[in-house]
């Protein structure tokens, strides 16, 4: 990561106990580790989660991927296979590459698509198209795939696109509905890659970022089949209430009426040929912090790997649960809180955040006044919107703090700008209630912790 510890905008040692557990949560998914704790080799047999592949088997091997972390996950398969890659190929988000030596790699747009993800999925399916039943196909997917792996199907443009995705991200579309809806948009997702590889055997490995770690919702399911419809698509563009483009709605109207191919379905000839398998998730990533706090002498349990809904509702929830905990808490107890996931945001103002700095800012209202509070909320990506931040730490001081220097919570909240909130509270304290760690090369959604001190005590007035 890259700022210091020693540097506090919550008091220093919870705001460092908060940094040490976020990193130690990353270094449990680092997505180079992951693929290798996943993926042994022993002669020509690759071993991947208890199969077996023969390699000499096959004439070429050829590693494709999508997503945030694919690079690091390449950068494992290069170093396990060496030589044996013939071609590669990854799609990575800008500012998130490795060194890599034999697989390619493409920097694109994310969250919205652009054209140079476009043209590196056009060569991926390229690849896919040419293989035959002596090539071994090694998929790499992460979170961030569904907008680097973008191929609009016919009579769709990368413009149709870039509005759709815009427009359900602004309406608070969760992972799920948005892949919905971006799968029958597309020549690659949603099983697609799979068909287009037919016969090669594909061997995908997965970073989920997704909660439940859903085949068909992680990176949009290039490699698996599809349990959603034309019908579901429709359906989410109805429900948010959203003036798509034309191409777009009329695209969607063709699938209802059965006059476009849809995504590939469970019991394709495909599949037959197709293997999935998950490297790491955020279980994993919360289960490393959990370990981390306990060894430290905080009593730790892992609340929920499944929050989700709007930003402020979970965060309001997750203060309700604190004022709870902090009752049935002994004098000088000290207990950690964890939980997992990813919230959304429907974007109402003009300002800048995302959703673990709203987040923040809601829970940061909740507690404020309450001491021993503190919590850190982080995308584990290291991004938080498009901005420069991960997430925030605030604590029980943090919105008075903020209010005598002539900062009103609730009027950024209003406005969805979180970050200016952030970014001028510690520009004024000198403070770092912003957590900014740069491009992490992991991906399993967000973490949320908090310290719970009851022996701390009241804020400062």
């Amino acid at each position: 990561m890259h700022e210091s510890l020693s540097k506090g905008g919550a008091d220093a040692f919870p705001r460092q106990m908060l940094v040490e557990m976020f990193e130690t949560a990353l270094s449990a998914v680092d997505p180079y580790r992951a693929v290798l704790n996943a993926m042994t080799l022993s002669g020509d047999e690759l071993h991947i989660a208890g199969s077996v592949f023969d390699l000499g088997k096959y004439r070429n091997i050829t590693v494709v991927g999508a997503g945030k972390a694919t690079a690091r996950m390449a950068l494992a398969v290069e170093s396990l296979l060496v030589d044996r890659i013939k071609t590669g190929l990854v799609v990575v988000k800008t500012g998130h590459t490795e060194s890599l030596r034999q697989i390619e790699q493409v920097e694109a747009s994310h969250p919205v698509p652009d054209e140079a993800g476009v043209a590196a999925t056009g060569r991926i399916l390229a690849m896919a198209q040419q293989a035959d039943a002596d090539t071994l196909i090694i998929c790499l997917l992460s979170g961030g795939a569904s907008a680097l792996l973008v191929a609009p199907d016919a009579g769709l443009s990368l413009q149709d696109k870039q509005q759709t995705t815009q427009l359900l991200l602004n309406a608070g579309a969760n992972i799920n509905e948005m892949n919905v809806v971006r799968k029958h948009l597309s020549v690659v997702k949603g099983g697609k890659l799979a068909l287009a590889a037919y016969p090669a055997q594909i061997v995908t490995l997965i970073l989920s970022d997704v909660i439940g770690d859903p085949l068909d919702v992680i990176a949009s399911g290039p490699t698996s089949a599809d349990g959603s419809s034309f019908a579901d698509a429709q359906a989410v563009i109805f429900r948010y209430g959203l003036s798509v483009p034309a191409h777009v709605k009329d695209h969607l109207a063709q699938g209802v009426a059965g006059l476009v191919a849809e995504t590939v379905k469970v019991g394709d000839v495909c599949l037959t040929k197709t293997c999935n398998f998950i490297v790491a998730n955020s279980m994993m990533a919360l289960a490393a912090a959990q370990s981390h706090a306990q060894a430290a002498g905080w009593k730790t349990v892992i609340h929920s790997i499944a929050v989700k809904g709007e930003a402020g509702d979970a965060a309001g929830e997750l203060a309700s649960r604190i004022r709870r905990e902090l009752q049935l808490m002994q004098p000088s107890e000290r207990r950690c809180l964890l939980s997992g996931g990813e919230t959304t945001v429907t974007v109402q103002g003009h300002g800048q955040g995302g959703r673990n700095q709203e987040f923040a800012l809601v829970f940061a209202i909740a507690i404020a006044g309450m001491p021993g509070v503190t919590l850190l909320s982080a995308g584990t990506d290291g991004s938080d919107g498009e901005n420069d931040a991960a997430g925030a730490v605030v604590d029980g001081e943090t919105v008075t703090r903020a209010l005598s220097m002539g900062l009103d919570a609730s009027c950024y909240l209003a406005d969805n700008d979180s970050y200016h909130y952030f970014a001028r509270l510690d520009e004024l304290t000198g403070s770092h209630t912003h957590l900014k760690t740069g491009p992490t090369g992991t991906n399993v959604m967000d973490i949320q912790i908090v310290l719970l001190d009851k022996a701390a005590k009241a804020p400062r007035t």
